[in-house]
């Protein structure tokens, strides 16, 4: 990994009181902790800022999904995630309760937990879902980063910043001595969240609206392993008399550490005035959700926070770009929010990296709205929309509307021998049912298409599926992500992701394609890029292990895929052409810009 010189303290700065860089990203959370660690280990010097003294203080995001996973493995830190994360197999029993200590109404099998999902996910990807909360996350990434050479900035807050054709100058405050200085960049990014105030001083056009229902948050720590680790889970759904979360009529208990940290979400009307909490209150929402009215939970910490229903349509203008809550901000409902912040900071840093290095024309980061916009606005309607479909459940219990013992005896309903508890008892099956599109939308976690001038595209796009949401469908379309196999050779097994690395350009062909290794380098060489080839097949170093890959490839043997340094297929031609190295040189060209 690259190594840098540990550079200037803020009370060590020049005369002229301005530091350079390459990159500046503002914001240390899972967006600019991760731009700050691609950027990094890609050799690009920055320097990462935020206003607080550390990282996050309460566990905030959680679900990181296997995109995300991916990732890590690419940066080489998965083993660390792991190491402190809750594994896959205790994820997903998902409980719907009137209490933690009362009656179940149901469970759901989430995260891709339930056998038959199970083998999707596992078909899709060398990783699996985990859970690991945002307050053990960005330490991993702020301290590799930091390592392979971002100066982190903690306690310097952005103030403004203002762009000219050569670069940025960003204006900073040391929030311990008081003392402004400024930082010059190359390049800006706003990771600073959902109140971004680099979005708001580049005039970010978004759709939507911010505080649509409020919410509070109440970490506390109490060991109730018996009464959940029979039924391990991150997510508890208390639906009760009094409970209502940001206006869906629910508590959520959800486990932070298991089994004996926790953090329960509990909603207020955003239209009156915020609730006053104290340990006292909190004690009895926690009593309340458990069902364990004589529990002394230790009370750990509660905030507030707003239910938002926005996303950036356009992110980026000129040499400042926005990620992560900045451009899309919305619920937890899915588990989207973290991993589409470092899927944001991925798609984003190899682009500047190979424009800083002189491979691409500036005009390459323009793909980063075309392909990121839309993914912003899908995981916001589909977050949203999910908190809404809990209204399924309330109408299959007849509580909507109700309250106190009326609310209670609806419930109770849906146990009795007549006509009445039967209708209520199928429409439940139904309004289960209908939660997968929240804890098991393997189509949004990992179905995430571009088009942009950054891929070359043959007309084709992955076959449909049942459902784009539920379902996702592995394909070499130019603009797909690199589907998942299994290769390798008798004493090594690999997954395909890992043969492409994201410090490079790579191109996957077999045995008949053995022309393209000639035509890379060729066309390496007169570009100036890192691109190498990876021939699978038997007799070379990489074997088709499963003979999956050539199940999954969609070009013939001789035909080639170019894939991005963020594993998305940029050109593929179906088979070998006459002059292959024109062919490839034209497509490459196209990409970087230098047509």
């Amino acid at each position: 990994m690259p190594t840098f010189d540990d550079g200037l303290a803020a009370t060590d700065l020049p005369d002229s009181d301005v530091v350079d860089t390459d990159v500046l990203i503002v914001g240390s959370g899972p967006a600019g902790s991760s731009a700050a660690l691609f950027l990094s280990t890609l050799g690009v010097a920055n320097i990462m800022i935020t206003k607080y003294r550390w990282t996050a203080n309460t566990p905030r995001a959680h679900i990181t999904n296997q995109r995300s996973m991916e990732i890590f493995r690419d940066m080489g830190i998965e083993d660390q995630v792991l190491a402190d994360a809750t594994p896959h197999e205790l994820v997903g029993d998902t409980v719907f309760c009137t209490a933690i200590a009362g009656e179940e109404i149901g469970r759901i099998h989430t995260w891709g937990t339930r056998p038959d999902r199970e083998a999707d996910y596992r078909l899709a990807s060398p990783c699996l879902t985990v859970d690991i909360p945002q307050t053990y996350l960005e330490p991993i990434l702020v301290r590799n980063a930091t390592v392979r050479g971002t100066q982190s900035r903690f306690s310097t807050e952005y103030l403004s910043h203002s762009q000219d054709d050569d670069g940025v100058t960003t204006r900073v405050r040391d929030r311990l001595t008081g003392q402004e200085y400024s930082i010059r960049s190359r390049y800006l990014i706003g990771a600073d969240g959902a109140r971004s105030m680099v979005a708001a001083d580049i005039d970010l056009p978004y759709e939507g609206r911010m505080d649509i229902a409020g919410s509070m948050n109440i970490t506390f720590k109490a060991d109730i392993s018996a009464l959940v680790d029979h039924r391990p889970s991150v997510l508890y759904w208390v639906i009760q008399p009094g409970s209502n979360v940001g206006g869906i009529g629910t508590g959520l208990v959800r486990m932070v550490r298991p089994w004996d940290e926790w953090l329960i979400v509990w909603g207020y009307d955003i239209n009156e005035e915020p609730p006053t909490l104290d340990d006292a209150a909190a004690t009895k929402i926690v009593r309340d959700l458990l069902g364990m009215p004589e529990l002394e939970p230790e009370i750990t910490g509660y905030s507030l926070w707003g239910v938002n229903e926005m996303y950036a349509t356009h992110l980026q203008r000129g040499r400042v770009f926005a990620a992560g809550d900045a451009i899309h901000r919305h619920p937890p409902s899915n588990g989207l929010g973290s991993n589409t912040s470092v899927q944001d900071s991925y798609n984003l840093a190899w682009k500047i990296a190979a424009v800083l290095r002189g491979e691409a024309d500036p005009t390459l980061l323009e793909s980063y709205s075309a392909e990121r916009a839309p993914v912003a606005r899908r995981i916001v309607t589909r977050a949203n929309k999910s908190a809404r479909e809990f209204v399924d459940i309330f109408e299959a219990l007849g509580v909507v509307g109700l309250a106190g013992e009326q609310m209670a005896a609806a419930i109770e309903e849906r146990k009795a021998n007549t006509p009445e508890g039967a209708a209520k008892r199928a429409a439940l099956v139904k309004a289960m049912d209908t939660k997968n599109y929240e804890f098991n939308a393997h189509g949004v976690e990992l179905g995430q298409f571009y088009e942009s001038g950054a891929i070359v595209s043959d007309g084709t796009r992955p076959a449909p599926t049942d459902d784009a949401d539920l379902y996702y469908r592995m394909s070499t379309s130019p603009g797909a992500h690199l589907p998942h196999a299994w290769v390798g050779n008798n004493v090594e097994k690999k997954a395909l992701l890992d043969l492409a690395p994201y410090s490079r350009w790579t191109l996957l062909t077999g045995v008949a394609g053995q022309a393209w290794a000639d035509a890379a380098a060729k066309v390496a060489a007169e570009l100036g890029i890192t691109l190498e080839t990876v021939l699978i097949g038997p007799g070379r170093e990489v074997t088709d292990l499963y003979y999956d890959w050539s199940k999954l490839r969609e070009i013939e043997e001789s035909g080639v895929l170019l894939v991005r340094p963020d594993k998305h297929v940029a050109w593929r031609a179906m088979s070998l052409p006459d002059d292959p190295a024109a062919e490839l040189g034209s497509a490459l060209r196209m990409l970087l810009g230098r047509s």
